[in-house]
């Protein structure tokens, strides 16, 4: 059985998809695949249970963040988003190493996942296996993938973009566009979205301030720029 499967059998919802409160002290036995690791996979909002449920969390019943009930509030009739990434594209990105940390190892964290680089998953296109192209994902290892859903979702909620200068050395805010989300530009421009054209665009722009700089030493009374 999937973790959806049983969680389901254990919740019973009813014919209105809704079920009890189920407390996380019931995932022993039968159901201890269900335990929550970081972020709750198979419950959070790009689950397959959540794109049939609107799924529902407790978290005040012990001190901290962390999930202490679940529960179906009814059936999720909104389009969702296919997350379904085409077999050749993840054949294609599964031993690369990981754009932001350069890693592809055996441990959890270290372990490739191909990212969707629009962290917003709102473009229809790319949630068809049939139109999906190489350059919308990237491989990044399970710790950098983490940060990054948690970016996006920051980014979501307040229309800001994350700023690259956020790592220490990075010359530049954005390679293109500013802090401001715009739906013409989207991410394209963020270091999350793309930090291999983030360096590339960086490491040209440098160059021509560089040349600048130099031009305008050698002849300052000259307009050469």
């Amino acid at each position: 059985m999937t973790k959806t499967e049983l969680f389901l059998e254990l919740a019973k919802p009813d014919n209105n998809g809704v079920s009890r409160w189920v407390s996380v002290t019931e995932f022993t036995g039968k159901y201890n695949d269900l335990q929550l690791g970081n972020g709750g996979s198979w419950c959070r909002a790009s689950s397959s249970l959540a794109k049939k449920y609107f799924v529902d969390f407790d978290k005040n019943q012990t001190i901290g963040n962390s999930i202490d009930a679940i529960r179906l509030i009814g059936f999720n009739t909104e389009k969702s988003f296919n997350q379904t990434i085409r077999q050749d594209i993840k054949d294609f990105y599964k031993a690369q190493n990981c754009v932001m940390l350069g890693v592809n190892g055996g441990s959890e964290n270290t372990k490739i996942e191909i990212d969707h680089k629009d962290g917003r998953k709102d473009n229809h296109r790319i949630s068809n296996t049939v139109t999906q192209r190489l350059e919308d994902f990237q491989p990044l290892c399970k710790a950098a993938n983490d940060a990054k859903r948690q970016i996006c979702k920051r980014c979501k909620e307040t229309d800001k973009r994350w700023n690259a200068k956020n790592i220490k050395g990075n010359p530049y805010d954005f390679y293109e566009g500013n802090e401001n989300y715009t739906p013409e530009l989207g991410c394209v421009g963020c270091y999350q979205y793309d930090p291999v054209q983030y360096r590339k665009t960086s490491v040209v722009k440098i160059s021509k301030e560089v040349c600048e700089n130099i031009l305008r030493k050698l002849y300052p009374e000259d307009n050469l720029l």
